[in-house]
């Protein structure tokens, strides 16, 4: 399934410490690196202009996505552009500090048989140096997946932690007329069905190592848990509880599953091995509890509950068995999400009949809403970074997946044409 799992990356790795200043990755927009993206040239062979503008507009894509950098107009570049420079000694700086930029990148390609090689570079113009290096190798189809992991390696050298780009988005889909899980690049780019139930697939969710990927299916009638192995598409039916079997997230150290069942007649969450067995119940309430979010550090579960009238988010934590509500305002708040570095919890509320985004800090205090305009924008997921979130929408007609920086700008459509789209989750960073 993840093709690009096997290749190898480990042929050339350089790096440098960034001399340039660290960015508040939290204020898109605000203060930007001038970047000069050119494209790679032929190391050797015949020239392959088409896979020299896809290697180009991936990382492009990404960087415009990032809100961090000014891309700089490739019709102002010299000729330093037309010249390979893999090395510093290589590169007339002068040139490009002529036209402004602070970052360029550079490199090349070939193929040798069936195999693409790419070296990109990124050097530093303000100091003359290397700031980074890597070369890929796979096949052609593995284009668009280099060009990631050197985005990934670019927001690393600027930001001081690794970009998501390279990761991937489950959903769930109905162009077959079924609702099937599917996976996608974070651009929508390289879509691919996962499951063939002919029936309602639900709610997905990868393990931490990103190998394995959990949802809820109706295949046989009842809503179960299956769990899915990437690499190979076996699956298994761990959860088949009469009643609900739903919303299933893994916890942050892969060894256990949270999840609603109500075998007992009313919704409650439970706590699962991975192999399916029943380890305890954690809530016991005549209210509906559902939609469970671990925190970071796996101790704490953010949730859904009716108790007190309406559907509202709150905490619990699992080591006093202590709960205690999160939001205070608004009717009906859902689809909690806890941020990877702990702080926030993105949710959706349901207000004037449109669900919107919103986050909160994990006390409770600093809620902030992210989305506004038509349509509802539900079931927000956060990448692995924390720098972007996932969400579903149906502002354009037909319900597709979008994604947008944490900040609520740079909102983009990603899923494809077609059928309605929903219930996105990121992986973790590969």
């Amino acid at each position: 399934m993840f093709r690009f799992a096997t290749m190898l990356f480990a042929l050339f790795c350089l790096t440098t410490t960034a001399a340039l200043a660290q960015i508040e990755v939290r204020a898109p927009g605000q203060q930007t690196v001038a970047v000069a993206n050119t494209k790679l040239l032929p190391l050797s062979g015949t020239p392959l202009p088409a896979v020299a503008t896809e290697l180009h507009d991936v990382l492009a894509y990404d960087l415009e996505q990032a809100g961090l950098f000014r891309q700089l107009d490739p019709a102002s570049f010299l000729d330093d552009a037309r010249k390979p420079g893999l090395t510093s000694t290589q590169i007339d700086f002068n040139q490009w500090a002529l036209l402004g930029a602070e970052i360029l990148v550079k490199g090349g390609y070939s193929m040798q048989g069936d195999r693409l090689l790419v070296d990109f570079r990124l050097f530093d113009v303000v100091h003359r140096r290397l700031l980074t290096g890597r070369r890929y190798a796979g096949r052609r189809s593995d284009l668009r997946t280099m060009a990631h992991k050197f985005a990934d390696q670019i927001m690393k050298s600027v930001t001081g932690s690794q970009g998501a780009f390279s990761s991937r988005i489950a959903f769930i889909g109905n162009r077959t007329g079924h609702k099937e899980l599917y996976v996608m690049d974070t651009d929508g780019a390289n879509v691919l069905r996962l499951t063939d139930h002919r029936s309602i697939v639900l709610n997905p969710d990868f393990s931490p190592n990103g190998r394995e990927i959990i949802y809820t299916s109706y295949r046989r009638g009842n809503p179960d848990l299956y769990r899915k192995l990437l690499s190979t598409g076996q699956e298994a039916r761990l959860a088949f509880n009469k009643g609900l079997n739903i919303a299933a997230r893994f916890r942050p150290d892969g060894r256990e599953i949270a999840l609603t069942q109500s075998a007992t007649g009313n919704p409650e969450l439970v706590l699962l091995g991975t192999d399916g067995s029943q380890r305890r119940r954690l809530t016991s309430h005549w209210g509906i509890d559902v939609d469970p979010s671990w925190s970071p550090g796996g101790d704490r579960l953010a949730f859904v509950s009716d108790r007190q009238g309406n559907p509202h988010i709150y905490i619990l934590d699992l080591l006093s068995g202590e709960t205690t509500r999160l939001t205070v305002r608004g009717k009906y708040n859902a689809t909690p999400a806890w941020s990877p570095n702990g702080e926030r919890i993105a949710f959706t509320r349901l207000e004037n009949g449109i669900f919107d985004i919103y986050t909160i800090r994990a006390d409770g205090t600093d809620e902030r809403r992210l989305t506004f305009g038509p349509g509802n924008k539900e079931h927000p997921r956060w990448s692995p970074d924390g720098r972007f979130m996932v969400y579903s929408s149906d502002q354009g007609g037909a319900k597709g997946i979008y994604i947008m920086r944490s900040d609520g700008t740079g909102m983009r459509r990603i899923s494809p044409e077609g059928g309605q789209c929903q219930h996105p989750a990121w992986s973790p960073q590969r």
